[in-house]
């Protein structure tokens, strides 16, 4: 048996400002999720409903508070139909105006995100493969109104859906936790590990209640520091009452191209500190570019195979 945590869920980036569109329709993204299924995936989880001007569903909320483009296809209907058919879990992220990123103030996606819950639930909370919510306002250490509004985003979400799990994803704020537009691959100031247990403490008790599951971006920091932050992430994700899991980042932050598909030695080295950690599941950042077969990087095609080939016993069993 190996002594890595396998991959079962996965962020759908199709609303994204960083990483190319892929331009694709829904036999595309079907055969996608069959390429998922065959490697274990059975959550999929919407990263953002929107971002800025950008829509994955006609939301009318969003289409006249901040003037967004009325998109062409209900990619939400269809990503919850695709789940429905191959058996997997949905989770709906909510919307990203871009302002926090130029602001740091979080507080001020709140409002808007409190209609946006309620006018998607009431959309496509009939759906049986909606199973939870994903609050895609991405947090570390000191972001200005993160425990706020997480808190009062999270219990609008239970709220709605009669207490549907809500999880976030954060970043750790080490060497590689850099924007995508920097120049620069790492920097200088980093958290220590004292110092995330302590900050990071704090956080949890502010949203405890509101979130379920957390999920650690995992490539923030060196491969030989990682495990030992995910053991700090899952004694404070059990001390609150969350689940521990790991977003696994197939992309690789160690190249000045942003953003290309991982090699698979460093995948394995970080699903090995996760699994150790004691991490529960692990969700990926992200299948359709950076593991697909279908994607428009060749190399993701070559990851997925060495995966299945490293795997394949575990999935067949």
């Amino acid at each position: 048996m190996d002594g890595s945590l396998m991959i079962s869920g996965t962020f759908l980036d199709e609303i994204s400002h960083d990483i190319p569109h892929q331009n694709w329709g829904r036999k595309e993204w079907e055969n996608d999720f069959k390429l998922m299924k065959k490697m274990g995936i059975d959550t999929v989880v919407l990263i953002r409903c929107g971002y800025q001007k950008f829509l994955t569903y006609p939301s009318k909320y969003l289409v006249q508070k901040k003037d967004c483009f009325m998109p062409r296809v209900d990619l939400v209907k269809q990503f919850l139909e695709l789940s429905e058919l191959y058996g997997m879990q949905f989770y709906f992220g909510t919307y990203d105006s871009g302002a926090y990123w130029a602001t740091g103030n979080m507080t001020k996606e709140l409002d808007v995100n409190l209609k946006v819950i309620e006018e998607a639930y009431a959309q496509y909370g009939h759906f049986k493969s909606f199973k939870g919510w994903y609050l895609s306002l991405e947090l570390s250490r000191r972001t200005k109104g993160a425990i706020e509004t997480i808190a009062t985003l999270g219990k609008q979400c239970k709220a709605v859906s009669q207490g549907l799990p809500v999880f976030i994803s954060p970043w750790i704020d080490g060497k590689k936790a850099v924007m995508a537009a920097d120049s620069s691959i790492s920097k200088e100031e980093v958290v220590s590990l004292k110092e995330h247990q302590a900050e990071w403490n704090e956080i949890f008790d502010g949203v405890q209640g509101a979130i379920d599951i957390v999920a650690f971006q995992d490539g923030h920091v060196a491969y030989d520091e990682l495990e030992d932050y995910l053991k700090i992430n899952k004694k404070l994700a059990d001390t609150y009452g969350m689940q521990s899991w790991t977003n696994t980042e197939s992309f690789d932050r160690d190249m000045p191209i942003k953003f290309l598909p991982i090699k698979f030695e460093k995948l394995l080295l970080k699903l090995g500190a996760a699994k150790r950690a004691g991490c529960t599941k692990a969700i990926t950042f992200e299948f359709s570019h950076f593991m697909s077969p279908q994607s428009s990087y060749r190399q993701a095609g070559h990851l997925y195979n060495r995966y299945l080939e490293h795997f394949g016993e575990q999935l067949t069993s």
